[in-house]
């Protein structure tokens, strides 16, 4: 009989096996591995989705003075997606020949890239002019974008000009950058080229080149952080003329203003303060909604908004401690006497604000000033900017000129 182990010797049974822990200390992530595949087909859906969205994009930027003058959005009520019609992007579609021999054939080989040709048919373009035609109209694409994505192309550069600063409290504006790298996070903020690469450098030191076997020690995370810059103090009096002169285009196209105007003080700064001042004869601080909502009728002494403007300034807003922006929209109908107040209450606001911005909508009269307009055309101040709208195209212009990157300090 054979010599049994001493364990074995004293208990009677075979010695347990000892239990082997892994090589590593981290878990495998199970169904991490490499693929040789080709799997760009499966990502069509995704690219081509990325590339549409990309063009909706610049197609929204090229035609943002029609998108902003859009009665739908003004009147969108909050909501998060509205239809933009867009004119330049044109849906997907296959192109089929009439029947019309004269368009079929081959180039002469002049054509360069980018080169316009023509669009095949009649090729009489798109038919206008009064009375009953038969040419084919232009046709436009409606894009569905949310108001933030559309409020990120009309504000990216906008900001209030001329700020100073100023004492007591300081408004805000908050952003959230990546700064940071961590070992742990949220998966949607993977970092993949850090991951990988972490992957390769502990493969390689295990004298294993190659990727493959993600642990947890690999996995890297970005992070971010508050970015908030500190601003001056600011308030923004709002002036409208509501008298009776002012018809549905004069009224819609100081509301598309404003709407866009509060819009984009809301969305760049954290706390900024807007007074709303409506006028006829006489003005009247009103609430947000009175100011877009409410009609009114009567004469126009634009003298009274300024008045209580000045007012408005001098219990609450001490220009030593605010930036100060008046801006005033009317259609120029004011009473004649009251032109040269106007004028003078106008050099008073310019002495004690930012930047002061009047807009006169004269619609289709786009060479035809106001007796209002000539006389504030006489306020010698850089600080003081004049506009004409007479389209509704001519909104968002009009928002680049009070708060374009040419006029910011």
């Amino acid at each position: 009989m054979g010599h049994l182990p001493s364990d074995v010797a004293r208990t009677g049974s075979a010695p347990r096996a000892t239990p082997r822990l892994p090589a590593a200390s981290t878990p495998r992530l199970e169904g991490a591995s490499l693929n040789r595949g080709d799997w760009s087909l499966h990502r069509k859906g995704a690219i081509d989705q990325a590339r549409h969205k990309q063009k909706v994009k610049e197609a929204l930027r090229q035609n943002l003075a029609d998108v902003v003058s859009e009665q739908s959005l003004i009147t969108s009520d909050g909501k998060k997606i509205v239809r933009v019609p867009i004119r330049s992007l044109e849906e997907y579609r296959f192109r089929f020949d009439q029947g019309n021999e004269e368009n079929v054939g081959e180039g002469d080989g002049d054509s360069q890239v980018g080169d316009v040709l023509e669009r095949y048919g009649r090729g009489q373009g798109a038919g206008r002019g009064p009375g009953a035609g038969e040419e084919p109209g232009i046709d436009y694409y409606e894009a569905e974008v949310s108001m933030e994505e559309l409020a990120e192309l009309v504000f990216e550069d906008l900001g209030l000009p001329n700020l100073e600063p100023k004492r007591l409290q300081e408004l805000e504006s908050e952003s959230v950058r990546f700064t940071d790298i961590r070992k742990s996070g949220p998966f949607s903020n993977l970092d993949k080229k850090r991951t990988i690469r972490e992957n390769l450098k502990r493969n390689a030191l295990q004298g294993r080149p190659r990727f493959g076997d993600i642990t947890g020690d690999d996995l890297r995370f970005k992070t971010w952080e508050r970015d908030v810059r500190r601003d001056s103090n600011a308030v923004v009096l709002a002036m409208m003329d509501v008298s009776g002169s002012m018809g549905t285009f004069e009224k819609y196209v100081s509301r598309a203003f404003y709407f866009w105007m509060v819009a984009f003080l809301r969305s760049k700064y954290d706390r900024v303060e807007i007074v709303f001042i409506a006028h006829h004869t006489e003005a009247k601080e009103v609430t947000e909604e009175e100011f877009f909502t409410r009609g009114e009728s009567g004469g126009t002494k634009a003298s009274s908004a300024y008045r209580l403007a000045l007012d408005v300034i001098a219990a609450r807003y001490p220009p030593d401690a605010w930036n100060i922006y008046p801006f005033h929209f009317s259609d120029g109908d004011n009473w004649p006497s009251d032109n040269e107040v106007c004028r003078r209450l106008a050099d008073e606001l310019v002495g004690q604000c930012n930047l002061f911005g009047y807009g006169e909508i004269r619609q289709g009269r786009y060479g035809h000033q106001s007796t209002l307009m000539h006389t504030l055309e006489r306020v010698e101040s850089p600080k003081f900017l004049r506009v004409t709208i007479g389209d509704k195209a001519d909104v968002y212009p009009a928002l680049r000129t009070f708060f374009g990157p040419g006029e910011a300090a």
